[in-house]
């Protein structure tokens, strides 16, 4: 008989396309998805994984064992959410995909106050991308996501998830503190003009709500500094080498010699719980986003 665990293996590593993106999906090491794939293809007698390259590829019994890999877990999850509906609690394994400042600022409080109602569920988080999370949750890889986007990127909902809105997240225009603007209540999109900028890599959407933004305002960013991560960027900004827009959620304490100031009108982005649509009955997906709702009402109150 084919094992489950075995067969979830060889379908993340079909989604991921390679081992070590497999297992961060899953939350195990490269190692243990190997030895699951090598296992698998003792038990079939079958060769699953060829090499190409520097990478690795599927045979095609491979790929008709990760269809039905997936066929198999949409059972496993139907039977699941039965289960719990019976009981009418939370309980089992419900694994949660979140973009990085929503994994720092959000998901800490909501998963303990979770663990602390409800200590039937378990809750195991991944940090990951807003668009690829969306894939994540359409695919069965993980049960639920959250997830943001811009009014220049509407978040893509396939078919069969389901979504609900969290709340706003704010952004702020981060300034050296000796900066003529620091003392300011309140900028313009105007007051930005000339300023060289501090932002995300291009193909992010900060990035690209950034210049859209001040090119529809008739102004060339100057785009003096590119980095990925927020923290990087406050790094940057308090060594006085030029402005950014970060979002509050996750942003934590300033350093010292950075102000923030807000921006008229507010940039905003949502943020959104996505879920399938089979799993949308299961007392757990509803529970954890009633907490997200509740911690996110606390965060911004």
């Amino acid at each position: 008989m084919l094992d489950l665990a075995r067969l979830r293996a060889l379908h993340a590593v079909h989604v991921h396309g390679s081992v070590a993106a497999a297992a961060t999906a899953l939350g195990y090491t490269p190692s243990a998805i190997s030895q699951q794939i090598t296992k698998l293809e003792r038990e079939t007698r079958t060769t699953l994984l060829e090499r190409r390259g520097r990478g690795i590829a599927l045979t095609d019994a491979a790929l008709h064992l990760a269809a039905t890999a997936r066929e198999l877990m949409a059972i496993v999850e139907r039977a699941e959410t039965a289960l719990e509906e019976r009981r009418g609690l939370p309980t089992g394994v419900l694994t949660v995909g979140a973009f990085a400042t929503a994994a720092r600022g959000l998901l800490p409080q909501a998963l303990a106050a979770l663990a602390r109602e409800h200590p039937t569920l378990e809750t195991r988080l991944s940090e990951v991308d807003p668009h690829v999370s969306v894939d994540l949750v359409a695919k069965g890889i993980i049960d639920l996501a959250v997830a943001h986007d811009w009014d220049i990127a509407p978040l893509p909902a396939p078919e069969g998830v389901e979504y609900a809105a969290i709340g706003d997240d704010l952004c702020d225009v981060l300034v050296p503190a000796d900066h003529p603007l620091a003392s300011r209540a309140v900028i313009h999109r105007s007051d930005l003009a000339q300023e060289p900028w501090i932002c995300q890599p291009p193909g992010s959407v900060c990035h690209d709500w950034l210049v859209r933004t001040l090119r529809a305002d008739g102004h060339e960013p100057y785009l003096r500094h590119q980095a990925g991560e927020y923290h990087t960027q406050l790094a940057l900004v308090a060594a006085g080498l030029g402005i950014a827009l970060i979002p509050r959620l996750g942003r934590g304490p300033l350093p010292e010699g950075v102000v923030a100031l807000p921006l008229d009108p507010a940039p905003t982005r949502r943020l959104y719980a996505l879920w399938r649509t089979g799993a949308a009955r299961r007392p757990a997906i509803r529970t954890t986003i009633h907490a997200l709702h509740d911690t996110w009402t606390q965060l911004s109150g």
